[in-house]
C-alpha cells in the first residue's frame, strides 16, 4: 500500500483504502434512512446533517463530491426502503398493477383502482425526469450541513402551511354547512306554512374528497411538488402530503398516496444508481451497503406501519415543530 493510499484512507476515517464506511455507520445510516424517508422530516437532510454532527468526516466529505462511494451506498438505502414499502402495500400494488393493465387494454378508466394507478403514473413522471437529469448536481450543490439545516426550516414551514390551509378549509366548510342547514330549516318551516312552496334544498355535510376523486392533472401537480424533495432538507413525503391536503384530501388519504408514490420513485432511483454499486465506486462498500439496505428496510416497514395509523387521527403539526426547532439549532451549530 502506497503512502498516498494511506493518507487517503486516514482522511476518510477508514482502516483500509477501500473501506470508506464502517459497518456500524452503515447500520445507523440505514436506520436513519428508513425512518426519515417516510416521516416528513427529509431523509436526505438527515443523512447530510447527522454525519457532520457526529464527526463522520469520511461520510460528510463523500456526500458533496461529484464521484465517491456515497453514490454506490445510496443504492442500498433506496432499494431497502422501496422493498419495505412494496412489502407493506403489496396487496394495493397487486390491484394497482392489475387495474393499469385492464385500463390500458380497454383504453379507459372505469374503477377507482384504475384511476389511482394512473394518478401514480402521472405523479411519478416529474420527479423521475428531474431526478435523472439533475439529482446528481443538486446533491453535490446542497449536500452541505448548513444548507440542509436551512432547508429543514423551510420544510417545517411547508408542513405548517399545509396544516394552516387545511384547518382554514375545514372552518370554511363547517361555516358553509351551518348556513346551508339553517336555510334548509327555514325552507322546511315555510313549506309547512305553504304547501305550494318548493322543497327545501339538500344540505352538504362536507366536501371531503376521496383519493380516487382526484383528477389526473392533480396527480401530476402532486408529482411536480415532489420534485422539490431533491433538495436536501425538503421531505418527499411531507411535501406530497401537503400537496394532497391542498387538493382536499384528508391526512389518511394524502399520506397513503404519498407512500404509494414514494415506492416507484425510490426504487427507480436505486436501480438507476445500480451501476455505481457494481462499478469501481462500490469497491469496499458492497457489504456495508447490503447491511444498510436491510436495516433501512426494517426501519421503513415499521415507520410506514406507524404513520399509516398516525394519520388516521393526527396531523403534520408535530413534525413541523420538530423541523423548525431542529433546523434552527442546526443552523446555529453550522453557521
Amino acid at each position: 500500500m502506497s503512502a498516498s493510499h494511506l493518507v487517503l484512507a486516514a482522511a476518510a476515517g477508514t482502516h483500509t483504502p477501500f473501506a470508506s464506511i464502517h459497518y456500524w455507520q452503515a447500520i445507523i445510516l440505514g436506520l436513519i434512512q428508513g425512518v426519515t424517508e417516510l416521516f416528513p422530516v427529509s431523509s436526505i437532510g438527515h443523512t447530510v446533517v447527522l454525519p457532520a454532527l457526529f464527526g463522520w468526516h469520511n461520510v460528510a466529505n463523500a456526500q458533496s463530491r461529484p464521484e465517491s462511494f456515497w453514490l454506490a451506498f445510496l443504492v442500498g438505502l433506496h432499494v431497502g426502503t422501496a422493498l419495505a414499502l412494496l412489502a407493506f402495500y403489496r396487496r394495493d400494488w397487486q390491484q394497482i398493477v392489475g387495474g393499469l393493465y385492464h385500463s390500458a387494454r380497454r383504453r379507459k378508466i372505469t374503477t377507482p383502482v384504475e384511476r389511482l394507478g394512473w394518478l401514480l403514473v402521472l405523479a411519478t413522471i416529474p420527479a423521475g425526469i428531474t431526478g435523472a437529469a439533475l439529482e446528481h448536481e443538486l446533491r453535490v450543490l446542497f449536500a452541505k450541513p448548513l444548507a440542509a439545516s436551512c432547508f429543514l426550516i423551510v420544510n417545517g414551514f411547508i408542513l405548517l402551511g399545509g396544516e394552516v390551509f387545511r384547518r382554514r378549509s375545514e372552518v370554511q366548510e363547517r361555516r358553509r354547512t351551518r348556513i346551508e342547514a339553517r336555510r334548509a330549516r327555514v325552507a322546511a318551516v315555510n313549506a309547512l306554512r305553504d304547501p305550494q312552496a318548493p322543497p327545501p334544498p339538500a344540505t352538504h355535510v362536507g366536501q371531503q374528497r376521496h383519493l380516487a376523486s382526484l383528477e389526473l392533472r392533480e396527480g401530476f401537480l402532486i408529482g411536480v411538488a415532489q420534485v422539490f424533495a431533491l433538495i436536501a432538507g425538503i421531505s418527499r413525503s411531507g411535501i406530497t402530503i401537503v400537496a394532497g391536503l391542498v387538493r382536499g384530501l384528508d391526512h389518511e388519504d394524502a399520506a397513503r398516496f404519498s407512500f404509494l408514490l414514494a415506492t416507484p420513485v425510490i426504487l427507480a432511483a436505486g436501480v438507476y444508481k445500480l451501476p455505481d454499486l457494481l462499478g469501481p465506486l462500490g469497491n469496499g462498500v458492497r457489504g456495508q451497503t447490503v447491511v444498510a439496505a436491510l436495516f433501512a428496510g426494517v426501519a421503513a416497514w415499521f415507520s410506514v406501519r406507524f404513520l399509516s395509523r398516525w394519520f388516521t387521527t393526527r396531523t403534520l403539526m408535530p413534525f413541523a415543530v420538530y423541523c423548525l426547532i431542529a433546523g434552527s439549532l442546526l443552523v446555529a451549530r453550522f453557521a
